[in-house]
């Protein structure tokens, strides 16, 4: 690039340079700030002798022409003073191959959702006639909303060479985001700096093998678009971006919640560089004396949150600058500092080891609003008061005597009698005593004498804790002669003899009204497919009581027979245990299914060596009633035709009732 440009240049008399995000050979992308508009703008910049200045500026134009709100929009191009730009419209955001080094994968809803909304903008970038070219992770941005945004139509392609995309290649860059969003790995046909897709045996594996978990549905998406197992594009693989984005749509359903959910993983949300507003001056007290210099602190740890810096080696792709939040720019100022030394423009004094700029914001600098003496009236607030203890816990009987002490007392106030141990059982008040010589207090209170010293209360402990094992036994008898009742059992929990007799009586004969047997499971059964499995996460869905539920086939261009692509499919129920099976009750959706049930003790392989129980023609509510009961451990629903859905041959069941 013959003309050096570098911050604060105005570039056409219009945009002045404000950062440089991303150097690349003679190619420069800077953020700036248009003067006329007021706002920040994404600018290319290369030379105009460049051979790719031609090619830029068609690109540049092309991509003028598209319209979409998911589209950073081409503002300006032009070719002056020895310089070719491109003006595109900024995005504040986090780039997808950031945010999946940072955060790791997206859940496949989320992943869906983000790769149907670059298709939807594909798709009418394609009807326009402007391929992108590029369509890799680098040019997927997620705005500070939660919306997708794609950068760099048509433009960034041409900065890499090509001049003119193909729309097969931006439909494999759409199956590749998908790959990459499920395993963080990139599998599209353009370049990328996210690391590729593993290989075995020269072949792309597919995302299933690449990380467990990701539905059937997606992974087969992958498969057909890119071809990865070698078998040649599916015949229902999506020819278009139109086609794949549908079929995303129709995957992810309701996307309520999921962009609210990716702003969350926005990577350096909220910690782009700060500028503190210039602030009036204002006359500082001088001090009475210089002040130590403080040592600096250690750097503190920042929030989890990952801080995004230009010298990061995650952002050597040119986009990924956009993922970091405009920063409002200040003019540095001219007045010196008090203390006459002499500062840089960045305030930063002259001579020191400390960092041009920080990406936190910090006190240093800012004016003393306050003074000692502000301080000196706060009272210091003191210690807070102990806690208080928890009360001792109170005994439930009442502690023995120590050793040697009586164990008993007299009340307080009764008085000893010289006499004996006669004592008249009543005060008359009069001072007369009763036979003996017993005392009395005219009060109401017999006096007593104490016992002696020596006196004890042997077994006293022994006679509590023999009452209450006693106690124990009797509860235990009574609740275990209750529950023999209640059962209908004699007290000693013996059947009764009528009962007895009844009981097997009954048991003899078998009862006529088929029952519902319990604790069914249901798995797929298509042997006739690669690999044999036709959507083995619905099928619990089949037994599971809940009519709302089904189990559901793929939708087949032919239906089943001598001319189909198989002679049919099902589903087979473990029943659990060997059973007599006497009916089955089949909830299915639509009319037309031709179904055959076989019953065998192993779970089956094929059904060609086998004879059915039953051959129909049932509805959407079926009963059959099988001729005599047939005894196994498994039974098999085969679908041998399905009914018409209009684009289509589709099956679906509901609920499966085996009756035994």
């Amino acid at each position: 690039m013959h003309h050096s440009i570098r911050p604060g240049d105005v570039l056409a008399g219009r945009y002045r340079l404000v950062d440089l995000l991303s150097e690349s050979g003679s190619g420069r992308f800077w953020r700036a700030h248009d003067r006329i508009l007021e706002r920040h703008v994404a600018l290319h910049v290369i030379g105009a002798d460049d051979p790719r200045a031609p090619g830029l500026l068609a690109a540049a134009r092309r991509s003028a022409a598209v319209l979409d709100p998911h589209i950073l929009r081409v503002l300006d191009a032009e070719e002056v003073d020895g310089l070719c730009y491109v003006v595109n419209e900024w995005g504040a955001g986090t780039s997808l191959d950031i945010m999946l080094g940072a955060g790791g994968v997206l859940p496949p809803r989320r992943a869906a959702w983000l790769v149907a909304e670059v298709g939807a903008a594909t798709t009418v970038a394609h009807a326009a006639g402007v391929p992108h070219g590029r369509l890799n992770p680098e040019n997927v941005l997620v705005d500070l909303h939660g919306s997708i945004r794609v950068i760099g139509w048509s433009v960034d392609a041409a900065l890499h060479g090509v001049p003119h995309g193909r729309v097969e290649d931006d439909v494999a860059d759409l199956a590749g985001l998908l790959y990459a969003a499920l395993t963080g790995r990139w599998a599209g046909a353009s370049g990328s700096a996210v690391p590729p897709a593993p290989r075995e045996h020269g072949r792309v594996l597919r995302p299933r093998q690449v990380r467990a978990g990701i539905p059937r549905q997606l992974d087969t998406l992958c498969d057909e678009v890119l071809d990865l197992t070698g078998r040649g594009r599916g015949l229902r693989a999506p020819e278009s971006a139109r086609g794949l984005a549908a079929a995303l749509e129709d995957f992810v359903g309701d996307p309520t919640g999921i962009p609210e959910s990716l702003v969350e993983r926005l990577v350096s949300r909220g910690t782009g560089p700060v500028r503190f507003s210039a602030v009036p001056e204002l006359g500082l007290r001088p001090a009475d004396e210089p002040e130590p210099e403080a040592e600096p602190e250690p750097e503190p740890d920042v929030e989890p949150t990952r801080v995004i810096r230009a010298g990061d080696p995650a952002l050597d792709a040119p986009t990924v600058a956009a993922s970091i939040d405009t920063p409002t720019t200040a003019e540095p100022d001219d007045a010196a500092d008090p203390d006459g030394t002499d500062t840089p423009a960045g305030g930063t004094p002259a001579g020191t080891d400390a960092p041009a700029s920080v990406d936190l914001p910090t006190e240093a600098g800012l004016p003393s609003f306050g003074t000692s003496e502000d301080r000196t009236h706060r009272p210091t607030p003191g210690p807070p008061p102990p806690p208080l203890e928890d009360p001792e816990p109170r005994p439930l009987f009442a502690p023995d005597p120590p050793e040697g002490a009586p164990a008993r007392r007299s009340r307080p106030g009764a008085h000893t009698s010289s006499g004996q141990g006669d004592y008249w059982p009543w005060d008359t008040g009069t001072g007369t005593g009763g036979p003996g010589s017993m005392t009395h207090t005219g009060s109401g209170v017999l006096g007593s004498d104490p016992p002696p010293e020596d006196e004890e209360v042997p077994g006293r402990n022994t006679f509590r804790l023999a009452a209450l094992l006693l106690a124990g036994v009797l509860l235990a008898v009574a609740v275990a002669v209750a529950f023999n009742v209640g059962r209908g059992r004699t007290p000693l929990g013996s059947v009764p003899d009528d009962e007895a007799s009844s009981g097997s009586s009954s048991s003899s004969s078998p009862s006529s009204t088929p029952q519902p047997l319990r604790g069914l499971s249901a798995a797929d059964f298509d042997p006739q497919a690669d690999p044999p499995e036709e959507n083995p996460d619905l099928a619990p869905n089949a037994v599971d009581g809940d009519p709302s539920t089904s189990w559901r086939t793929n939708t087949y261009d032919q239906n089943f027979g001598p001319g189909g692509l198989k002679t049919g499919l099902g589903l087979v129920v473990d029943l659990g245990s060997p059973a007599e099976v006497r009916a089955v009750e089949l909830e299915l959706v639509g009319e037309g299914s031709q179904v055959q049930l076989y019953v065998t003790e192993e779970p089956p392989t094929g059904i060609a060596d086998l004879e059915p129980v039953a051959d129909v023609s049932a509805g959407s509510q079926e009963r059959i009633e099988l001729d005599e009961a047939v005894a196994g451990s498994y039974l098999t629903v085969w679908f041998t035709s399905l009914p018409d859905v209009g684009d289509g041959f589709r099956g679906e069941v509901s609920e499966i009732r085996v009756l035994g």
